[in-house]
This record gives structure tokens, C-alpha cells and sequence, in this order.
């Protein structure tokens, strides 16, 4: 078996329990290594026999699906780690969450799922993609579609021919998505000396703040990109360091053009040059890589998330959303009655 790729979308509950379950049942059959990442993985193991549910290696969603780099080597991990035998793998992407959120996240994740099937394409492994429709709107819906090369349903695997593959998201934005800027933004310059860039990137990130682990990744995921700039780019370039609202930034220009390919780094080819194998040490150091430019010049932006800005700025806005929503009768009723009390 080599790598298999499938998507699943569903509307109800029943039919996602029905098809997950055969396919965990099968895989168990065929003695597979059997890993289940959902957001609910225990309605699921509810419907299987001990002998099955003992045969389920359960890993947290938010763990698999922590950044589309890390996601990639995971999987990747997974396969090398219980081969030669097959891996069985039922996951659930964190597409929903950002349907209504960040364009560059969501994109990033349909990127990651278009290039699975030539990242993994050697591997004995089956990926079983599950997506509830209820939650996703159109365009998501449609990307899922265009990433997977078969849908699931009760029947079995059938052929998409919405597939798209690489040519779904292949194309490089010629700018980034604009991003507040939150204080002073840092600059240097990428010179000949990578251990001196080193230095200033871990003296830099230390004066504003940054936390160790921070700073360790981002001094690994730029000295990787410099590195990509002086050896097979413009020679070159420059690095800004700078503040958003719930994350750090951190921008790499290459005065040369030439890095065209936004899904650089991710297949295994890539990782047999040196230009995608630093491209592949990036990806899995920062939470998201984007990539852009022109003619004029190159920019890959890296971003490193503040955990604890992201869950205050999620609290703040799951308050308002409470805060929004319409009271009963008798609870406005009562609200009014204190007012009127109040002096």
C-alpha cells in the first residue's frame, strides 16, 4: 500500500460514526497501526469492541494539527516509525474553526492537504480526512474537494474529479496579507557572517520579549532562510522583526526573485536541495510560512503565535458573542425593572 489520501463530508452525525468506524474496524482487521485524531474521538470508540478500542492509538487533535509544517512531519513520523507495515489515520482538520477567521491560516491548511499526496506518496498509509459540511462554508467546502483525490461514503473510496492537487493553492500572492503592526519593527541585515545574523536574532529576541523557546525557533527558521538567500538567491536581503496583535512576525526579503513556489518545502523532493530542506526546517519551526514576491524580490513571512494573546483575544471575543445574543422575555423584563430601580 502506498499513500491514500480521502476525504469525508457529512451532515450527519450517524453517517460520520458509520463510515469512521468501518474504516477503524477494517484497519484493525488488516492489522494496521490505527491512529484517531477528532474532536470527539470517545462517540467513535463507543461503537467498536474492547478488542478494537485497544488497537486505537488516540492523539489530541490540537497536538496532530498544531501547524501545517509540524502537521506534515507528523504524519511523516507516523509512517516511518510502524513501517513497513500500513498506518491507518482518521483525522479531523481544524478547517472549521477558521472558516470565519484568518484567509493566510486557512489557506495554509489547503495547501498542506493538496501537496499530502506527493509529500507521503511513498508511504503505506491511509488518511481519512473527516469534514462536517454544517460548519464549513462554500469555499471550504469546494477546497476540500479540490485536495483530496477520493471521497468516502458508506460504499467505500470512489474517485474525485474535483481533485486538483498542487494546482489548487500552487500559485505565489505577489504580497502577503496586510497585519497590524503592535510597536517598533526590528531590522537586519543578511550579511556573509550567518553566526553573527544568529547572535543579533537571539540578542534581539531576548530585549523584546520573545520566550526562549521563541527565541530558539526563531533563530533557526531565519539562519535556514538567510542561508537559502546567500547560497542560492540574490546573496543579499534583509530580516524585520516586529510585533502583530497575537503573534510575532518575522519577515525574510531576498533581493532575487527566484523562490516562485509557495508549497516549497513540504515534499520530500524538495528536501534533496538544499534550498527546500531549509525551507522544510522552517516550516516545522514556525506555526505558519507564507510565501510571496515578484521579479523584485522574494518574502517568506514566518509566524509565531503569543498561545496566551490568542486565547485572551478568543475570550474576548466568545464574551462579546454572549454579550450579543438575545435574553429571554423575562430575563429583559427583569433587567429593565432593575434600571428603573437603580438611581
Amino acid at each position: 500500500m502506498t499513500f491514500e489520501h480521502q476525504g469525508l463530508l457529512f451532515r450527519r452525525e450517524r453517517r460520520f460514526h458509520e463510515v469512521a468506524r468501518e474504516r477503524l474496524r477494517s484497519a484493525v482487521r488488516e492489522d494496521a497501526h490505527v491512529v484517531l485524531s477528532v474532536t470527539d474521538p470517545a462517540a467513535l470508540l463507543d461503537g467498536l469492541t474492547p478488542h478494537e478500542r485497544d488497537r486505537v492509538d488516540v492523539i489530541a487533535r490540537e497536538s496532530l494539527y498544531d501547524a501545517p509544517g509540524r502537521t506534515l512531519a507528523a504524519l511523516h513520523r507516523l509512517a516511518l516509525a510502524h513501517g513497513p507495515g500500513p498506518v491507518c489515520v482518521v483525522a479531523e482538520p481544524p478547517l472549521a474553526e477558521l472558516s470565519d477567521g484568518s484567509t493566510m491560516e486557512l489557506r495554509e491548511w489547503h495547501r498542506l492537504e493538496s501537496v499530502l499526496s506527493t509529500a507521503l506518496a511513498p508511504m503505506s498509509m491511509r488518511l481519512l480526512c473527516v469534514h462536517d459540511q454544517r460548519t464549513l462554508g462554500p469555499g471550504v467546502r469546494a477546497a476540500v474537494r479540490a485536495t483530496h483525490p477520493a471521497l468516502m461514503d458508506e460504499e467505500g473510496p470512489r474517485p474525485n474529479p474535483a481533485y486538483l492537487g498542487t494546482q489548487a493553492f500552487g500559485r505565489r500572492p505577489l504580497a502577503p496579507e496586510p497585519i497590524p503592526v503592535r510597536g517598533p519593527v526590528h531590522r537586519l541585515e543578511i550579511c556573509q557572517s550567518l553566526p553573527r545574523l544568529r547572535g543579533d536574532l537571539t540578542s534581539l529576541g531576548e530585549a523584546v520579549g520573545l520566550p526562549r523557546d521563541r527565541v530558539e525557533s526563531v533563530v533557526v527558521a531565519v539562519n535556514e532562510l538567510a542561508a537559502n538567500v546567500l547560497e542560492h538567491g540574490a546573496g543579499k536581503g534583509s530580516v524585520h522583526v516586529w510585533r502583530g496583535e497575537d503573534r510575532w512576525v518575522c519577515d525574510v526579503f531576498d533581493e532575487q526573485g527566484g523562490l516562485t513556489d509557495p508549497l516549497v518545502g513540504y515534499r520530500p523532493a524538495d528536501t534533496l536541495r538544499p534550498r527546500g530542506y531549509g525551507l522544510w526546517i522552517a516550516r516545522q519551526s514556525c506555526d505558519f510560512l507564507e510565501i510571496s514576491g515578484s521579479d523584485q524580490g522574494s518574502l517568506v513571512r514566518l509566524h509565531f503565535f503569543d498561545q496566551q494573546a490568542r486565547f485572551d483575544q478568543q475570550a474576548r471575543l466568545e464574551e462579546r458573542v454572549r454579550a450579543e445574543q438575545p435574553r429571554p422575555a423575562g430575563q429583559r423584563q427583569q433587567q429593565g425593572e432593575e434600571n428603573r430601580q437603580s438611581p
